[in-house]
């Protein structure tokens, strides 16, 4: 485990102070276009690249719309419906864009407007957007010149301010030069401030503290590899408090990010300014990582961490062992010979797919103890035909036959329930009853789901051993056969065998020394249901392979049903196929 505090002595290194502000080269864009809206598009395009003071180039020209450039627009900016029919089209403009701001950091006067139009127009034809830094003269205005000493931060206003050698006039290329002098000038400004680094300028922009930006030396000794790391307080006379935990495939490089301007949530800002010190656990692969994390989240409570603080507040719907067994929702499996299904993330959850099985079986739903005499009249429900009515003292055999009907439609085929449940939203249509048909599709979609989820859990979890191994290429953190040693659903093992290593005897010794795991009631995984899912998410990836299983990893056949299934069953015209898994 490796610790970073306030009490250490850490010198930031040449990557940590960031790239000078004079050896960066900065391409400031300003765009023209049809509008604001989303459906408007760009008219020209104007940028100038500079680093140091000095114009390395510029990049100017019109666009052709494709569309009708309105009469006001026209006005503004002086760009008519005449001056673009010649002109390229945005898709033979954006590569050269793309070539020319490539490696740079992006500037513009207002940068939400000219950027998401940028952003867009990469999308559009399929360009990945190249993710550069961001700033905004705008931003840097409002911090760094003195209140009331302009009027308001538009460009003509700041131009005027800063004796720009350019008046903006609407034209993009001429409203670019103007931004570089107000750029200029607000360099000029924040350098008296000692902002001395592009990572200094956009922190300063965003209302970074400088407390908060002297704890980026925390991340200094931090090791660049995958794992866990963990804000914590530590007071006089106090025991350490965890304060946040978090997951990362190279824990130097996301932990530095908490101390810039990237970080913009309001709880982390607050987060930062409370810890002391920040430590890292380093993990064999990137699963291993996810999984300390939610073991650490589960341990510790973390107050800033919002996700993964109750993985055991899930439900369960148990077929319970009475005389007349009947549905219970519950919050954990017992060790007992009831059926379980589920989870579930809410008990409300738990009851909507337990109305899926009232309406297509007649379960008792009453929670009253029914011995071997008859208990007097029957219920509403008995009368309505959905409750045999146990407590009439009807035959026994009859009642656990319907029992059994549900816990094959829980555990093991739920071909009859969808038929039974599609049936009815047939009736229900025919009627033009659409609302009530749309509450048991969504019932019926709920179940299905789960009795997925179910299965799947349980597939694997039932295995006293997997391992199963992934080949990572470079230049990932760490490159090699990520393996993993799973027992009944618990990731009891992790490691990694590096390019050129044998993966056979990192396997073998990775079996030696991993966890021992005792099953579970049930064949339910030995650990957080959200623990289970990220270890099956991992094991359904393309390319994991199984070098070794001990037990039968398998679900039912019929235990899932293709969502495309759904509306013909409703309309009874196929029988479902079974979902491919």
């Amino acid at each position: 485990m490796i610790h970073a505090s306030r009490n250490a002595t850490l010198q930031p290194s040449l990557d940590d102070l960031g790239t000078p502000l004079a050896e960066a080269t900065f391409c400031v864009v300003d765009l023209e276009t049809t509008g604001s809206g989303p459906e408007a598009t760009i008219t020209e395009f104007g940028a100038v690249k500079v680093r140091g003071g000095e114009v390395l180039g510029e990049f100017s020209t019109l666009v052709n719309p494709g569309t009708h450039i309105p009469g006001f627009i026209a006005v503004l900016t002086g760009i008519t419906n005449q001056m673009v029919v010649d002109a390229p089209t945005l898709s033979q403009v954006l590569p050269s864009w793309l070539e020319f701001s490539r490696g740079t950091v992006l500037v513009a006067h207002n940068a939400r407007f000219d950027i998401g139009f940028l952003k867009r127009a990469c999308e559009q034809f399929d360009y990945p957007w190249p993710g550069q830094m961001v700033v905004d003269t705008v931003g840097l205005a409002r911090q760094a010149l003195l209140p009331g000493e302009v009027p308001n931060v538009k460009l003509h206003t700041l131009a005027d301010h800063f004796h720009a050698s350019t008046q903006p006039n609407h034209r993009a290329l001429s409203d670019a030069r103007a931004t570089v002098d107000v750029l200029h000038g607000l360099l000029e400004r924040v350098g008296n401030l000692g902002l001395l680094t592009v990572d200094d300028l956009k922190e300063f922009e965003h209302r970074v503290s400088p407390q908060r930006r002297a704890k980026r030396t925390w991340a200094t000794d931090l090791p660049e590899a995958p794992g866990i790391y963990i804000f914590y307080a530590r007071r006089p006379g106090q025991q350490r408090q965890v304060l946040y935990v978090g997951k990362a495939t190279n824990i130097r490089r996301r932990v530095r990010t908490y101390f810039t301007s990237s970080e913009t949530r309001p709880r982390m800002d607050e987060m930062v300014r409370v810890a002391t010190g920040v430590e890292a656990v380093v993990c064999a692969t990137e699963l291993e990582a996810e999984v300390r994390e939610l073991r650490t989240i589960a341990a510790h409570s973390p107050r800033y961490n919002r996700r993964s603080r109750r993985q055991d507040k899930v439900a369960w719907v148990k077929l319970t062992c009475d005389r007349y067994p009947r549905l219970s929702i519950v919050t954990s499996p017992g060790d007992d010979q009831a059926t379980y299904w589920g989870p579930f993330s809410s008990r409300s959850a738990a009851q909507e797919a337990c109305e899926v099985i009232y309406d297509s079986y007649p379960l008792r739903q009453c929670t009253m103890r029914i011995g071997r005499k008859a208990a007097g009249a029957g219920c509403v429900l008995s009368e309505l035909g959905k409750c045999l009515a146990p407590c009439q003292g009807i035959d026994p055999d009859g009642y656990h036959e319907v029992v059994e009907q549900v816990r094959e439609a829980l555990t093991t085929d739920l071909r009859p329930t969808v038929a039974r449940v599609g049936q009815r939203i047939g009736q229900l249509s025919a009627q033009q009853r659409y609302e009530q048909a749309d509450v048991l599709t969504a019932r019926l979609r709920s179940y299905v789901a789960t009795t997925q989820r179910f299965h799947r859990l349980v597939g694997f979890s039932r295995c006293r051993q997997i391992v199963a191994a992934q080949w990572v290429p470079g230049p990932s953190a760490n490159p090699g056969w990520q393996i993993h040693v799973i027992r009944y659903g618990r990731l009891a093992a992790a490691a990694t065998a590096a390019p050129g290593q044998d993966p056979m005897a990192t396997a073998d010794q990775a079996i030696r020394l991993a966890e021992s795991v005792l099953p579970s009631p049930h064949g339910l995984p030995s650990c957080s249901v959200e623990e289970a899912e990220r270890i099956a998410a991992w094991l359904e990836r393309p390319g994991v392979r199984l070098m070794d299983i001990d037990g039968e990893w398998s679900m039912p056949l019929h235990s899932g049903i293709d969502g495309a299934d759904l509306p013909r069953l409703a309309l009874g015209t196929s029988s479902p196929a079974p979902a491919v898994a």
